[in-house]
């Protein structure tokens, strides 16, 4: 039981390239699998952490698997995005949003291991809620936009409306934002790192 968590983060993992592969084909039966694939991944993320707390398995590598299979499950999502429309999803805009999660990750790695604490602002928890709800929303409309159903031709006109862009443009601000926010209220890791020991 001690190891389900971890070997759920594990999983999440290995699905993650898995959907990133599944959803730049061109082919729609492989891009409406990998939303499974990737549905799957996000499911695997509330019962591990939902184990781990209620049987009180936390484990060092625990802190340090958990986040970064979160990582590699959205950085998967928003890779997939420039392959649906490069100039509403500017690979730009991506690097950014990796950078900053990533160093941030880091940042929280590092904290953890000193036993030091970290203050989280709402701002970073409504930056994953958002992020979230933006991928799961624009990956299931480039299903959609494929697919010989009813929402077909809507989605292909939010598509071409650019409104798409403007959404992304506020994501990436809200990331980038939220992690200059974070490293702010958070300037006392610095201040450790820097005393003489």
């Amino acid at each position: 039981m001690k190891n389900i968590p971890n070997i759920l983060s594990a999983i999440r993992m290995v699905l993650a390239p898995i959907f990133l592969f599944m959803y730049i084909q061109d082919e729609l039966i492989w891009r409406s699998l990998s939303i499974a694939v990737f549905a799957t991944a996000a499911v695997t993320d509330y019962f591990d952490g939902k184990i781990a707390r209620y049987y009180q398995l936390e484990s060092d590598f625990g802190v340090f698997i958990d986040p970064l299979a979160d990582k590699f499950l959205t950085f998967a999502g928003f890779f997939c995005l420039p392959f649906l429309d490069v100039s509403q999803f500017p690979w730009w805009a991506v690097i950014l949003i990796v950078i900053r999660d990533v160093f941030i990750t880091a940042l929280r790695l590092y904290a953890s291991r000193k036993k030091i604490p970290l203050k989280t602002r709402f701002t970073a928890k409504a930056k994953t809620m958002v992020q979230m709800l933006f991928l799961y929303t624009v990956l299931l409309l480039g299903v959609f936009k494929q697919a010989d159903i009813e929402f077909a031709d809507a989605a292909a006109q939010f598509f071409n409306s650019g409104v798409l862009y403007y959404v992304m443009m506020f994501v990436t601000a809200l990331t980038v934002y939220s992690g200059a926010e974070y490293i702010w209220s958070n300037s006392q890791l610095f201040k450790t790192q820097n005393q003489p020991s």
